[in-house]
């Protein structure tokens, strides 16, 4: 294990947990201002609270690893959540936006949980690479939930929509 490996491990560390920062404020907006969408709203805020969770245990890895979260990064990941979740606001179909987002994002964190894992396996990190494969399959089931719900996500937006005097927005 070189030095170098790890510090790119701990960058990316840093990078996953300001990655989950931002899905914090992006699910927490989202989840308060979901009204008419029950299901979509409890599984977001279970996926809410896994990431919370989440970033206890990426930090935990970077402390492990004699380091700490970057504030630069927790503070711009959170001024871009903050603007995703301004934006969504402004929109007419603001849960079927959201809903894709969260999808868009999720595969993102995939794809970073997968980088993590082999990252660490590299180096010999078993306790990061474990942390990883158990966030690593809670965001493909995220994924998965939302793949298989976004036309039904779909279909109750255009339904409302189509009814006069009912909000389908969110």
């Amino acid at each position: 294990m070189t030095t170098a490996h790890v510090g790119h491990l701990l960058d990316w560390l840093r990078d996953a947990y300001a990655m989950e920062q931002q899905a914090e404020v992006m699910l927490k907006d989202l989840v308060e201002r979901l009204e008419h969408y029950p299901q979509l709203r409890a599984h977001m805020e279970d996926h809410l609270e896994d990431t919370r969770k989440q970033q206890v245990l990426l930090k935990g890895c970077i402390e492990r690893l004699g380091s700490s979260p970057s504030m630069l990064k927790d503070l711009m990941g959170r001024v871009m959540a903050f603007g995703q979740s301004v934006s969504g606001m402004a929109v007419s179909d603001e849960v079927v936006k959201g809903a894709m987002s969260t999808y868009v994002f999720t595969h993102m964190e995939i794809a970073s949980y997968t980088i993590l894992i082999a990252a660490a396996r590299a180096i010999g990190d078993n306790e990061t690479q474990r942390v990883c494969e158990s966030i690593l399959q809670q965001e493909i089931a995220m994924a998965e939930w939302l793949r298989g719900h976004l036309p039904e996500v779909t279909q109750a937006f255009l339904a409302r929509s189509a009814t006069p005097g009912m909000n389908a927005k969110r």
